[in-house]
């Protein structure tokens, strides 16, 4: 009868499971082997890469553990998506050099390439613009520097970058306004907060109404690249005065209408604050129960963006040497027609006139007169003024039936639609704003196509082009039009006649889009803007009386607030910097 006898069991007198390391049985055959972790469903592809310059030292037996294909330093990642099973732990079989290596230095410093079959072979990708392959960082095309898949471009030869990338990328925005250090900081808020916040508001009631409206001119819509029509300066009279400079919000905040005052220009921006990349700037005076939302004369509330969000947004001329900090730069006293600044102060002139000129002044059909005149408009004036229409409209903020937090905003309306109902009561109105291409072979076009050969076959591309570049100025403006209770948004393809010249202009082609139908296309949640608001004014309401200002970083994603003084932003520096400024934007306009 056969017999069984028990093994022999090694106590672990460490605890765990197993034997120990101490009194490992010497019958073993890899008791001097250290341990790496495997899984079972690791190939063994090929033992050592010595192409490999990721950086890694797991060179050997380890790069195995992933195939020639993945997991180890040098594969180009499994089949599954998965990273190799125990890559991320430290290996036991990597070499480490104990002695002092300080005095060493490397003599070759050329930038080696990877290419798909190793250094020495000529992979597929040799002849697709080296190191960066199919579907590099930028490739060039027709227009310009394209994203997509095509040759060499800038970036993709030799696997270089360029001579001033160095500059784009350590160069700093300035803040809209000079942080003093006595200003106390009280809050801070993250954009990818914002971005989850949410409040559903009701249809607005209406207040009051002012001003005159022409009505727009259909032949701009039929306006098309082989028909272009020149852009022409148009002498006329459009206000842009803060809220508590407003007479009309004044009279309405004396009979407690609301909470929170504002103006359109200025709730836009807060309502699409995650989307600016540029700096900005609000002021807000806490009076008793009152808020009000201000903007400062010269800021940027003043003037219009050009291709903020895209991916090489266009830049000033630095003011500061990177290298030295302390060390100024004298900036050229003829900028760039190019720079961020001069195409700022083009589009805002551009969209001045566009606006002007796209309205006509001459019946049939009549202009249209709201219920009482512009509250701007003194008995001194003697230049006409611009098609403009003012409604002061309420929005409840409540999130309960029982809280009474109601904002008021100053909206505004560039014209009527003839033939599509009662303007003065809000039918067919519509507003009305430019696009502006510079050149589309410059820094800072954002890879917009060329305009003249492909609005009439191409539009779509065009507009996605734009919707990507300039997404929150298009944003902004579509949070205008739905505020003011627009009907149409009007939106004109303005080039310049020579892209070297900044001073003509010539209108290409019009659309028209309903501006909710435009805010989905742009995923714009008016919501989420609402709530954003919503925030900022329990924000402001948990402090004292006095006045703040919320900043918008400008190089991070983050608002903070501030206290200020009361006699901030009002002193003869600042009256005297804001003159400056705007007799810089009349000299543009001119």
């Amino acid at each position: 009868m056969a017999s069984f006898s028990l093994p022999e069991i090694h106590d672990n007198p460490d605890g765990g499971w197993g034997p120990s390391s101490s009194n490992l049985p010497a019958q073993f055959k890899f008791k001097d082997i250290p341990y790496a972790p495997y899984s079972k469903s690791d190939k063994l592809g090929r033992f050592a890469d010595w192409n490999d310059i990721s950086g890694g030292q797991n060179v050997g037996l380890a790069s195995a553990q992933g195939g020639a294909r993945g997991g180890g330093p040098g594969g180009r990642g499994r089949r599954d998506g998965q990273q190799a099973f125990g890559s991320g732990t430290a290996s036991a079989f990597a070499y480490f050099h104990a002695e002092d290596e300080s005095s060493f230095s490397l003599v070759d410093t050329k930038t080696s390439t990877t290419r798909r079959g190793g250094a020495l072979s000529r992979g597929r990708n040799a002849g697709r613009g080296g190191a960066m392959g199919r579907g590099g960082a930028q490739s060039r095309g027709r227009g310009g520097f394209t994203p997509g898949r095509g040759g060499g471009g800038a970036a993709q030869r030799g696997g270089r970058r360029g001579w001033r990338d160095w500059e784009k990328n350590n160069r700093a925005r300035e803040s809209s306004v000079a942080i003093s250090p006595e200003w106390d900081m009280l809050e801070e808020i993250e954009f990818h907060r914002l971005s989850k916040l949410r409040l559903e508001v009701d249809d607005p009631e209406d207040l009051e109404s002012y001003g005159r409206l022409f009505p727009y001119d259909k032949t701009y819509d039929r306006i098309t690249t082989r028909t272009e029509k020149p852009l022409q300066l148009v002498d006329r009279i459009k206000y842009n005065t803060t809220t508590s400079d407003d007479p009309v919000i004044q009279e309405l905040a004396s009979r407690d209408t609301a909470t929170v005052y504002t103006t359109d220009a200025i709730l836009s921006v807060l309502m699409c604050a995650p989307r600016s990349v540029n700096p900005w700037d609000i002021v807000i005076v806490r009076t008793g129960n009152k808020l009000f939302f201000d903007k400062r004369d010269g800021g940027p509330f003043d003037t219009v963006t050009v291709n903020e969000n895209a991916a090489d947004p266009p830049q000033d001329p630095p003011t500061v040497n990177p290298n030295n900090p302390n060390e100024k730069i004298a900036v050229p006293e003829a900028p760039s027609i190019n720079s961020a600044t001069s195409l700022s102060l083009e589009a805002t002139y551009i969209n001045q006139n566009f606006g002007f000129q796209s309205v006509t002044e001459t019946p049939p059909p009549p202009p249209v007169d709201f219920e009482k005149p512009n509250p701007f408009y003194g008995t001194e004036e003697t230049e006409p003024l611009a098609s403009c229409g003012y409604r002061y409209r309420v929005f409840d903020l409540g999130i309960t039936e029982d809280e009474d937090v109601k904002l008021c905003v100053r909206t505004e309306v560039d014209g009527y639609l003839p033939g599509a109902g009662n303007p003065s009561v809000g039918q067919g109105l519509v507003t009305i704003r430019a696009l502006n291409e510079f050149d589309p072979r410059a820094a800072g076009a954002g890879g917009a196509p060329d305009w003249r050969s492909k609005l009439d076959s191409q539009r779509g591309a065009v507009v996605a082009t734009e919707m990507k570049n300039n997404s929150c100025k298009l944003a902004k403006w579509t949070v205008q039009s739905v505020l003011a209770g627009a009907e149409l948004m009007k939106i004109g393809f303005i080039s310049r006649v020579n892209p070297r010249d900044n001073t003509r202009h010539v209108i290409l082609s019009t659309t028209s889009t309903r501006p909710m139908d435009f805010a989905v296309q742009l995923n714009v949640s008016l919501a989420n803007g609402w709530g954003i608001v919503r925030t900022v004014t329990d924000m402001c309401m948990k402090q004292p009386e006095g006045k703040y200002v919320l900043i918008k970083d400008p190089n991070k994603p983050v608002l903070r607030l501030y206290a200020v003084p009361m006699n901030a932003f009002t002193g003869d520096d600042e009256e005297d910097e804001a003159g400056f400024e705007g007799e810089d934007v009349d000299a543009a306009a001119s």
